[in-house]
């Protein structure tokens, strides 16, 4: 008989999704930061490469805190948004654009971060796992920051830019 699946399973499930997600994600950024023509963004890049670090660092905390291994497993939604990303580097290298349509991709990845560590809070919450709860709470609010500030940099210069040209 097969055992049905559980929201324990789900939760499992998807904190493997978002940890194949991150990582991939701290690959992708330095190739971000180098296609960046503003310093301001490439900064950005570089810091959130940094929290990037530390969020996967979190992840295996709660792997261990679940007693499971930490693993991914592949991610199609973010290999979807990489690839896109990778097509605005190719196709807007050195071009005015560049910055707004890098802002535009890194954002599209803090919205799947923001939907994902939302969704898994919530579920650790109502699993009762309360430290698991608050290491996803303190990297939901590193990713809605993270997004504000992704903003900023668009509404300040980014896209000002971009239409100039």
């Amino acid at each position: 008989m097969i055992r049905e699946k559980t929201l324990e399973d789900l939760f499992h499930d998807t904190l493997k999704d978002i940890y194949y997600a991150e990582r991939k994600i701290l690959k992708t950024l330095p190739k971000m930061a180098r296609a960046a023509s503003s310093p301001e963004l490439k900064a950005a890049f570089e810091k959130h490469k940094d929290e990037t670090e530390g969020q996967v660092e979190r992840l295996q905390q709660v792997f261990e805190l679940i007693g499971k291994r930490a693993q991914g497993k592949t991610c199609d939604a973010i290999e979807g948004i990489v690839a896109e990303g990778e097509e605005i580097i190719e196709n807007f290298k050195g071009s005015p654009a560049i910055d707004a349509g890098l802002i535009s991709s890194a954002q599209a990845v803090e919205h799947y971060e923001i939907t994902r560590y939302g969704t898994l809070k919530r579920w650790a919450e109502v699993l009762g796992l309360t430290d698991v709860a608050a290491l996803l709470q303190q990297t939901l609010a590193e990713e809605t920051q993270t997004d504000k500030s992704l903003t900023a940099l668009a509404d300040k210069s980014a896209n000002a830019i971009a239409k100039a040209a």
